[in-house]
């Protein structure tokens, strides 16, 4: 059998030129070496030898992460997984990891390919509810982001709102920037709490989505717009990312992302899962190069669009699929 760390190989110096062969090559990889993607393609009658183009690969839809381990080869070779978050008694996703430290490299290669390197950052995080159970992606995230910050002001921060506040008030000023990444209701907590902030020049704020039940649901713009006024700001930045998936994206601001090299996503239709959208919206299905060790191909259950420069917009989520902790925001 193939390795898959071949993959893995050479993503390290991925052009996105190569895009459409490298996921050509992968899913037929795949098709041979995951039995749960296999048995998918089986049962929907596909031959993968007759694919030829990323149009005609099929996307495995994300519920299988919750029901079978998703892995090219054994689960048995895989020491640990990343869990999804969900409500209380719901099944949640698991997504087997190969290499952790190849996750958090990756992670950090697509951050300061946007941004700039995390050395320049104070990284403060408000992650309650992810923090409090374990097999976080997000947390792990974090956390490698707050290492590789070497700050002795960058931590995780749970309800503390107050600390919380004094730590960015010591941090006006400086000279490094200070990102504040956040789970969505967190912040709304903290903006609608009545404290007092003081409006500083080197702050970035960015939400990773999520209500987890805590909260109403909003549109996006009402969420920002609360944000902004609560921090002073004139946009707030946004990640875009799953537990089924190894790549991010990231916005700068309304909710518009970028794509990293490795991603790319295609429209379907909302009402026809197995063909493309012909409107300016659909049902998300991503394919993320970076699950090489799983499926890089991935049916999501949340709706978007492009807009005129290319820029993804996340739009919300089916109205029948499951509350999962990031981007339950419909707009």
């Amino acid at each position: 059998m193939r390795d898959f760390k071949s993959f893995s190989e050479r993503l390290t110096n991925f052009d996105d030129g190569q895009f459409e062969d490298f996921a050509l090559e992968l899913f037929h990889y795949q098709s041979a070496e995951n039995e749960v993607y296999k048995a998918y393609l089986e049962a929907r009658k596909i031959e993968s030898k007759k694919v030829k183009s990323l149009e005609g690969i099929p996307f495995l839809p994300i519920r299988f992460f919750k029901d079978f381990p998703v892995v090219c080869g054994s689960s048995s070779d895989f020491s640990s997984f990343y869990s999804s978050s969900g409500t209380t008694g719901a099944i949640t996703s698991k997504h087997y990891v190969w290499s952790e430290s190849w996750y958090l490299g990756h992670a950090q290669k697509i951050f300061e390919k946007i941004y700039a390197p995390l050395e320049g950052y104070h990284v403060l995080a408000l992650l309650p509810a992810y923090l409090e159970r374990p097999g976080s992606s997000l947390v792990a995230m974090a956390k490698h982001f707050i290492e590789v910050s070497k700050s002795r002001h960058s931590g995780f921060f749970l309800y503390n709102q107050d600390e919380l506040l004094e730590k960015l008030k010591l941090l006006k000023g400086g000279n490094r920037k200070v990102l504040l990444l956040g789970v969505t209701f967190a912040l709304l907590d903290l903006a609608e709490s009545g404290k007092v902030f003081s409006p500083m020049d080197n702050l970035m704020v960015m939400e990773t989505g999520g209500m987890k039940g805590r909260r109403k649901e909003m549109i996006r713009e009402e969420v920002h717009d609360c944000l902004k006024a609560f921090f002073g700001l004139e946009s707030i930045h946004s990640e875009y990312g799953m537990t089924e998936l190894m790549s991010q994206a990231y916005s700068k601001g309304e909710g518009k992302y970028t794509l990293p090299a490795t991603m790319r996503v295609m429209l379907r239709d909302v009402n026809d899962p197995l063909s493309w959208t012909t409107r300016s919206q659909g049902g998300i299905n991503v394919i993320d190069l970076a699950n090489f060790h799983s499926c890089a191909f991935i049916e999501t259950q949340d709706l978007g669009r492009f807009d005129e420069n290319g820029h993804l917009e996340v739009l919300g989520r089916f109205d029948n699929s499951e509350i999962r902790g990031c981007n339950l925001m419909v707009q």
